[in-house]
């Protein structure tokens, strides 16, 4: 299997540290508000990595983290006169709900950052044992970038001025320049805090992934991916901060997914063109549908969202599960041994998710395998229902449809017709079948009937 490493910026075969196990942290929401398409985006792609591992064998641990302290939820605890809890608690059921409604397979473990703090003192002690970090004079404790010789080799950051001393205690910052960042931020009146030997304080965003992410899989681990605005600084300072406190290599593999953007702009409120599920739902599509719609689109390029095109996904979408429904309707019996077409589609199936996630070429072999007149229906139900555990597009819970008794008779009444050659009389029963809301489709294998 090959991926794109954002680390080396280039395409390499992918080799787990512990033979058969990938170890994978899922960079997740900051629940402040619901998340926008461009994170579901984020999330599906990173769905789409776990099921093409799994689907080629390994075992995966997949840890996703819920930020559930920082400065945007503070801000919106503080306009709205709420405690944080009552901020959080909601949006994370709200993104769970997501996440189920967009078929996207369940994480080992869901760390919040409220219930690591202790993880993340012991790494800013650790930081400040070995020089790497200090306290200012406002008790905020800073990771030095200058003591790490590496700094910016994620976001390739050599033509950037690295200004010693220049310290930033807000999460983001400009993302021209690199500064010292915080830590450990010293309390402010009205803002949640824990106590520590640095003084009550509470977390700075980036080393709370560090912390959560070593407690899961350990200091070193061969995965963790995230949308590309997430390169700098927060993975860069995650770098920085796990290997300066370990000695060692932190993660092998660095995977990112491109931005999502509405109508050729990029989302924002105000140009009113910033969406959640929630929005999708609202106007009559299925979640799926926005599912299908990523699947077109590869990880690493750009992805342009419009009504247009979500309907479109939907089409689609319709069209593959009639498909499946008419192919569970099939009488005809699946061969033993697969066929050399069916072969081919497989080796070409597995070449494409294995090229890094090149899932629209995947998708497009899959619409191929429909159309293969070659094929064994029951085989090729079967064929079809294997990628789709790649896609995700819940095609095994389409069911044979129930015919009922008297569609059944008109059927068999038409049958005999056109075996006499009786094709007119047998048309009448055709626009009754279909007036009766089913389809009927004439195959080499009989005639195949669906619920319209």
């Amino acid at each position: 299997m090959k991926i794109f490493n954002t680390l080396r910026r280039r395409i390499e075969e992918f080799k787990p540290i512990k033979k058969g196990f990938v170890g994978l942290y899922t960079c997740g929401p900051t629940v402040y508000n619901f998340s926008h398409i461009g994170n579901l985006r984020t999330y599906i792609f990173e769905d789409l990595l776990r099921r093409t591992l799994e689907w080629g064998g390994f075992k995966v641990k997949q840890v996703m983290n819920i930020t559930d302290v920082d400065d945007k939820i503070i801000k919106k605890a503080v306009e709205e006169s709420k405690i944080i809890a009552e901020i959080t608690v909601p949006y994370t059921k709200a993104f769970l709900e997501d996440l189920k409604d967009l078929n996207i397979e369940k994480a080992a473990v869901y760390p919040r950052a409220t219930r690591h703090v202790k993880d993340m003192l012991r790494l800013v002690a650790s930081l400040m044992a070995k020089g790497f970090a200090y306290q200012g004079k406002d008790k905020s404790v800073y990771f030095e970038i200058a003591k790490f010789p590496d700094y910016g080799k994620l976001a390739d950051l050599d033509k950037v001025a690295l200004q010693a001393g220049s310290r930033i205690e807000a999460d983001e910052y400009n993302k021209e320049e690199a500064r010292d960042f915080v830590l450990w931020k010293a309390m402010k009146p009205g803002e949640p805090s824990w106590p520590s030997r640095f003084g009550l304080g509470r977390p700075g965003w980036h080393i709370e992934c560090s912390a959560m992410s070593m407690h899961y899989l350990g200091s070193h681990f061969d995965i963790h991916t995230g949308g590309v605005d997430n390169i700098f600084p927060h993975h860069e300072n995650e770098i920085a901060q796990s290997e300066a406190a370990t000695g060692k290599t932190f993660v092998n593999y660095w995977m990112h997914s491109e931005h999502l953007m509405v109508d050729g702009q990029k989302m924002s409120k105000s140009l009113n063109n910033f969406y959640t599920l929630r929005d999708i739902k609202n106007r009559g599509f299925d979640p799926l549908a926005f599912r299908y719609a990523t699947l077109t689109n590869h990880y690493r390029s750009k992805m342009n969202f419009t009504w247009e095109a979500l309907e479109a996904s939907q089409n689609a979408l319709n069209n593959l599960r009639f498909e499946i429904a008419k192919l569970r309707m099939s009488s005809a019996k699946a061969p033993r041994h697969p066929s050399e077409t069916e072969t081919k589609l497989v080796k070409s199936f597995k070449e494409a998710v294995e090229n890094d996630l090149n899932v629209p070429e995947a998708l497009g072999i899959a619409w191929q395998a429909v159309k293969e007149k070659n094929l064994n229906s029951k085989r090729k139900l079967r064929l079809l229902l294997d990628f789709d555990k790649i896609f995700g597009l819940g095609l095994a819970n389409i069911k044979k449809p129930v015919i009922p008794r008297k569609i059944k008779a008109i059927v068999k009444k038409r049958e005999l017709l056109r075996a006499h050659q009786q094709f007119i009389q047998s048309d009448v029963l055709r626009n009754k079948i279909e007036a009766l809301g089913y389809k009927l489709e004439d195959t080499e294998e009989g005639p195949i009937i669906t619920k319209k």
